[in-house]
């Protein structure tokens, strides 16, 4: 039996009285590439969060195999979304990347020469080598995002959380980003990504989970992508294009429209 990664059991978040996630079960099984995706205003950053435990909960649990999300931080990495960070601090990109490892070594031990390696390490994974002595506040938006992602790397992390990785980042950055996903699935990790971008979810994910503020569905993409359970996530007209031949709730081509 396969172990699973994250466990969501009758998970509630709400601001103000307003629920923003609702009686949430969700289960995600270990090394699978997952998005997931819902209208705005879904819940889908808030769910990351409290997989974190970065948001109070009115109700319900996460476990990270097997454990309370707070007890299992050094195992997670979190790549959170680029507006929610201040990036004129002022500091290195070698350094944000080595913040990584801090979890590893402590507040109190500083970085020494195997983090630094490891940092440039992850930076050349990113093709990010050549800027790290630049300060972050100068770099495009794309270039903050491979830095934010190559922080996560060096972690070396069993479960990756991601906020829109892709947004505002050009089409070969979203590529260079893809790649490094699926290497990471490829490896034995569970990666997890609040994604927007329907037409690119059969080819980017392997697993994907629907939500508008309760779960609509979530499994196999190939099982669950499919027009109805889109038209029950979004609430309206929900136009695919399948490939020749294949029948409903197979896999989905790229476009994918959504009235």
């Amino acid at each position: 039996m396969s172990k699973n990664a994250i466990e969501v059991e009758d998970l509630t978040v709400a601001y103000k009285d307003k629920p923003v996630l609702w009686d949430v079960d969700l289960t995600v099984p270990e090394g699978v590439l997952m998005s997931i995706v819902g209208p705005n205003g879904a819940g889908k950053t808030t769910l990351i969060k409290a997989i974190l435990n970065l948001v109070s909960t009115a109700a319900g649990q996460v476990k990270i195999y097997g454990k309370p999300s707070s007890e299992q931080r050094r195992i997670v990495g979190y790549v959170p979304q680029r507006g929610s960070v201040d990036w004129d601090f002022p500091t290195s990109v070698k350094d944000v990347v080595m913040m990584g490892r801090y979890g590893a070594l402590g507040w109190i031990k500083r970085p020494g020469k195997k983090e630094q390696d490891m940092a440039l390490a992850a930076l050349d994974k990113v093709g990010m080598t050549q800027y790290a002595g630049r300060q972050i506040s100068q770099l495009s938006g794309g270039q903050q995002q491979r830095v934010f992602l190559a922080r996560a790397l060096v972690q070396d992390a069993r479960v990756y959380l991601m906020d829109e990785p892709f947004q505002g980042v050009d089409a070969t950055t979203e590529r260079a980003i893809v790649l490094l996903l699926q290497e990471l699935r490829r490896s034995g990790k569970t990666v997890v990504v609040v994604h927007h971008d329907l037409q690119t979810v059969p080819e980017y994910f392997d697993w994907t989970a629907l939500l508008n503020v309760r779960l609509i569905t979530s499994g196999p993409v190939e099982k669950v992508f499919t027009e109805e359970n889109l038209r029950l996530t979004y609430g309206g007209r929900v136009s695919i294009l399948k490939q020749n031949g294949q029948s409903e709730g197979s896999n989905i081509e790229r476009r994918t429209e959504v009235v």
